[in-house]
Formats: structure tokens, C-alpha cells, sequence
């Protein structure tokens, strides 16, 4: 993740330019929706926060159909993906709580991988995207990290929202392998993918 200012204001500009101009289409191959399978145990951090936070995590969207993608949903997860990835600094849990696994919104500039994911969440659900639309997702990296990213679910496919990177992809194209997610119909519960395994998702790097 490019951290140092100039980078960043580099960064932000270019998205900027892209959103006022109107010049991203979206890309001609749509992606690939995820294939999920059953209920599965909820992330360990995940429960933690729902213990703390029970209202978002009792919430049953009632619309579950895909978003439809569209240049303006796309320039959105663009300018959310390049805010919030500037606007928080990369820490481990370890070194803001002195534990692990401690799931919670960046409200003080600091986080890891699964505040970054909170963050774009609450930004775009304030933008009328549906939760159904909205998913936590632990994937694991190409060296064997955990890591969480979130899924945007269109009718063109899933798209992942990552802190490691302003490139809003499909999930396809991302080189994770995915393990588990949030269910589309309950905000408190996850679902399996393509027979995942438990894993920590505390990375920043």
C-alpha cells in the first residue's frame, strides 16, 4: 500500500479525475459471481463485534437481488476504495489493542484489513447500496496470509474492495483464494466458498 502523502494525494487526484470526467466504463467482460455454499462458523472477530455492535448484525436485507453496475456505482467503489485507503493508516490489532483479532470501524485513522473492509461498508450502505450487496469476505493471499476484503455483489458479477490496493477488480482477478463470507440475507451469519478453512485475518501489510 503507498503510504507516503505526495503518493496518496497523487492517488486521490487520479481517482478525482476519473469520477468528474465520467471516463471509467465498466469492463466489457462481466465477472463471475462467487459460487457459495452453506452456512458456515462466523470469523471469530466477526462474532466479537456483533457482541458489541448487535444491531448490524441482526439485519435481514429483504432485497437480494445483485446491484446493477453501472459507471456511476463503479466511480463510487473507486472514490470509497481510494478514501478510505488514504484516510487509514495501517496497524495491527496487536499494536492498537495489544490482542489479536479485534474487528472495529477506523474511527481514529488506525486499523487492519477487516476496519479498512468495515469503513467501505458503512460509506456505501450511507450511498443506498443494499447490505445485501455488501459482503465481509476472508479470503487467503498468494504467500498464505488471512486477509478480508469486501465483495461487492452486481449483475455483472462480484467486485473486491481491497486495502492492499486502489484497483477496484473482479474477484477473479484478484489471485486470493476465497474462503468464507457474509450470507446475502443475514448480516449476523457466513456461508462457505469453494470449501474454505478457518484462518486469522489480521493482516495490513
Amino acid at each position: 500500500m503507498i503510504s507516503s502523502p505526495m503518493a496518496r494525494r497523487l492517488r486521490l487526484c487520479v481517482v478525482a479525475g476519473l469520477v468528474a470526467t465520467g471516463s471509467w466504463v465498466a469492463p466489457a467482460l462481466a465477472a463471475d459471481a462467487m459460487a457459495t455454499g452453506g452456512l458456515t462458523s462466523q470469523p471469530i472477530g466477526h462474532y466479537d463485534f456483533c457482541r458489541l455492535n448487535p444491531g448490524e448484525c441482526s439485519i435481514r436485507p429483504t432485497n437480494l437481488a445483485p446491484t446493477p453496475m453501472t459507471d456511476g456505482l463503479m466511480r463510487k467503489l473507486i472514490s470509497v476504495t481510494a478514501k478510505v485507503n488514504a484516510a487509514v493508516k495501517p496497524m495491527s490489532d496487536m499494536e492498537i489493542y495489544g490482542k489479536d483479532e479485534v474487528w472495529a470501524y477506523p474511527d481514529k485513522g488506525v486499523g487492519d484489513c477487516e476496519d479498512y473492509v468495515l469503513e467501505k461498508r458503512r460509506e456505501l450502505s450511507r450511498m443506498s447500496i443494499s447490505l445485501a450487496d455488501l459482503l465481509i469476505t476472508v479470503v487467503r493471499k498468494p504467500d498464505g496470509e488471512g486477509h478480508a476484503v469486501l465483495t461487492v455483489r452486481t449483475d455483472k458479477g462480484d467486485y473486491v474492495l481491497d486495502n492492499l490496493t486502489d484497483k477496484v477488480r473482479p474477484w477473479d482477478q484478484t489471485g486470493y483464494r476465497f474462503l468464507k463470507r457474509q450470507a446475502i440475507d443475514n448480516t449476523g451469519r457466513w456461508v462457505s466458498i469453494r470449501g474454505g478453512q478457518q484462518v486469522l485475518v489480521g493482516s495490513v501489510q
